[in-house]
Parts: structure tokens; C-alpha cells; sequence
């Protein structure tokens, strides 16, 4: 429920309000019996101009959450997020200029107690824990129902972790002993890097194509290729490739 409070003047914004220790601003919008509510503010990051649209018209439905801006990529996120002074973040994994895990680490530096909200079309048994790891306090799939997209929201804002009962599953198959696991894949052992170098090269790009979209030299590139091969056990590039883009087929990714 969204937080009511009389006696103050409309459509105004405060912009200093301490709540666990950080600061963030609240839109203010009156309801029917003219007290003042205090709404919670969300930034979008997805380089899909449809899925900003329809999410932002999703919250901005609710009484106690509203839009305060949204960004198409790494960069633009970085800039503008300190500017709009949001209490939660929604990032999609896949995003012009980078990766979205590589944004929820950036984040994560730059305000801890800010939450974030991964919402993917990724299979979440092979992202969402890197996500979590990398900084994220929620993770859910795009196929899920509107409903559950902001009662994931809600969850984080309200100080806590969101993720489906499949993941909790494949979560705690971890703590199982390995001598007893059969479903282990080759791709679990590769860095966030790595795994975002990989599912390029599955798209088609060349080494120096990678470079560029990560904005690294095509030195590196070739370490990652090489840390990559070994790691799945790979005797070529040509081998690397194909598992690539088979993996991603599997997943439909590309």
C-alpha cells in the first residue's frame, strides 16, 4: 500500500527522503479524497522501445509505483539513473553497448542499497544466478504474467529477493555435492565475461566484431577465446563456434 499523507501541498516531488540509509525521491499525486500518496519510483533499462512502453504503462497503473525514466543501454542508464534518483531499477540482460549483468555490477559499485529487478526473455537456469551474484535482487522471465511482473517489483522495493520456485530448485541442487549431480553443463564454469563472449561468437560475430561491441581490444578477445576453449574443452575456434550456436538455438537466443 502506498504511504498516505495530508497537509501537503499537490503535485509537488520531494526529493531528500532517507529510507534505509540512502536517499531517493518519491513522485506525489493526490487520490480521490484529496490526501497525498507517496509513490515509489522505478528506471527501465531495455533497448526495446515496445517493452518500455507496455512496462511503463504497466506501473505507472499502480497506486504506489510510477515510471521516472528509462535508457537503451549501458551508458545512457549510468548517466541518467543518478539524475532521476529511482528506488528500483528493471534491466533486461540483453542491451545495446553491453551486457546487463555487466550494468548491475556498474550499479552495484555505485549504490548497493539500489535494488534491481532482472526482467529476460533468458533462460533463467543459466542467467539468473549471475545475476544474482553480480548484484541483482530479482530475476523473472518475460513470459510471465503482468501480475507477477509487480509483485516481483514490490518485493524488491520491499527489501527482498525474488526468484521463481524452479530457480529456488536449481539454486539448491547446488549445495548438492558434485559427485552426486549428472546436469552440470560446461557453460556454468565460464566467467559473466566469458559467457557474454561466447553467446556473441553464437550470433555470428568475428573476433574483432566482439571487440567492438564490448568496446575491448581484439587481444583480449582472443585470451577469452582461449580461457573459453579450455574450459569446454574445445580443440578450435571452429568447434567453439558451433557449440555456440547450437547452445543458443537450444535456448532460442539468437
Amino acid at each position: 500500500m502506498p504511504r498516505v499523507i495530508t497537509g501537503c501541498p499537490l503535485d509537488i516531488l520531494l526529493y531528500v527522503i532517507v529510507r534505509q540509509g540512502r536517499r531517493f525521491s518519491i513522485s506525489i499525486k493526490s487520490n480521490e479524497s484529496g490526501a497525498v500518496m507517496l509513490k515509489r519510483k522505478v528506471f527501465i533499462v531495455d533497448d526495446h522501445p515496445v517493452i518500455c512502453q507496455g512496462l511503463s504503462q504497466l506501473i505507472n497503473n499502480e497506486t504506489d509505483l510510477s515510471v521516472c525514466g528509462d535508457a537503451p543501454d549501458i551508458p545512457n542508464a549510468l548517466q541518467s539513473i543518478p539524475e532521476c534518483r529511482p528506488d528500483a531499477v528493471i534491466v533486461d540482460i540483453s542491451l545495446r553497448k553491453g551486457s546487463g549483468i555487466r550494468l548491475i555490477e556498474e550499479l552495484s559499485i555505485c549504490n548497493r542499497n539500489l535494488p534491481v529487478l532482472v526482467l529476460s526473455m533468458h533462460e533463467e537456469s543459466v542467467y539468473a544466478e549471475r545475476c544474482i551474484k553480480a548484484g541483482a535482487k530479482g530475476y523473472i522471465m518475460k513470459q510471465q504474467s503482468p501480475d507477477e511482473v509487480i509483485s516481483a517489483l514490490r518485493k524488491i522495493l520491499d527489501g527482498g529477493i525474488y526468484i521463481s520456485e524452479s530457480m529456488r530448485s536449481i539454486l539448491f541442487n547446488k549445495l548438492i555435492p558434485k559427485r552426486f549431480k549428472t546436469d552440470t553443463s560446461p557453460v556454468d564454469g565460464l566467467s559473466n565475461r566469458e559467457l557474454e563472449v561466447f553467446q556473441l561468437i553464437g550470433q555470428g560475430l568475428q573476433t574483432k566484431q566482439v571487440a567492438e561491441e564490448l568496446n575491448l581490444s581484439v587481444k583480449t578477445i582472443e585470451t577469452y577465446i582461449e580461457h573459453i576453449k579450455q574450459k569446454m574443452n574445445f580443440k578450435s575456434l571452429h568447434e567453439l563456434i558451433i557449440h555456440a550456436i547450437r547452445w543458443l538455438t537450444a535456448r532460442r537466443i539468437l
